[in-house]
């Protein structure tokens, strides 16, 4: 994202609420089903994403929305923290989704909320996040993670089959905090 692209938003990171639903639920099912950065075949409905929404904010993750102009309504993109994988030795470890409205890309508004969420999740003491990002062409997805100090960790190739073709999964990975030079608290 360049100075003059952040210097120019007007929007608001905050908390999702039960409002901001079917916005969230608009912008996921365009990605599910015009995109590979999911690897869903069908969109789910506003009432899973809720379900989603509120598992969540229960395991006590953050779940993100960009307003445009504070207070507008307007929501631009949406991003949040998740488990890794379910077993106890994982549990210092997030992986993260961001996404963003169709038509708002390179605006920074991934980047406002990948930052909040990494600010957030290090404050929760958690030590790694990673993001698995659907296809190795994602350049979008993997130049925002690269910016925000993700390595790369590794492709699995050709692990995914969606519009007519195979897919790769990227792994990044970030450190959050001390990240591995202490024992986790």
């Amino acid at each position: 994202m360049s100075d003059s692209a952040a210097a120019s938003l007007d929007l608001t990171v905050r908390q999702a609420e039960d409002d901001d639903i079917p916005a969230i639920q608009a912008i996921y099912a365009h990605h599910v089903l015009h995109g590979v950065a999911s690897f869903e075949l069908e969109p789910p409905d506003q009432a899973e994403m809720q379900r989603r929404h509120a598992g969540t904010l229960a395991s006590g993750l953050p779940f993100l929305v960009a307003e445009d102009r504070p207070g507008s309504g307007a929501i631009l993109g949406f991003a949040y923290a998740a488990s890794y994988r379910a077993r106890p030795a994982y549990r210092w470890t997030l992986e993260d989704s961001v996404y963003v409205l169709p038509g708002a890309g390179g605006k920074g508004i991934g980047s406002a909320l990948l930052s909040e969420l990494i600010t957030l999740c290090a404050g929760l003491g958690y030590r790694q996040m990673v993001a698995v990002i659907g296809d190795s062409a994602n350049e979008s997805s993997i130049r925002l993670h690269a910016r925000h100090g993700f390595s790369d960790a590794g492709v699995l190739k050709a692990v995914g089959f969606k519009h007519g073709r195979w897919l790769d999964s990227v792994f990044m990975q970030l450190a959050l905090g001390p990240g591995d030079e202490t024992p986790p608290d």
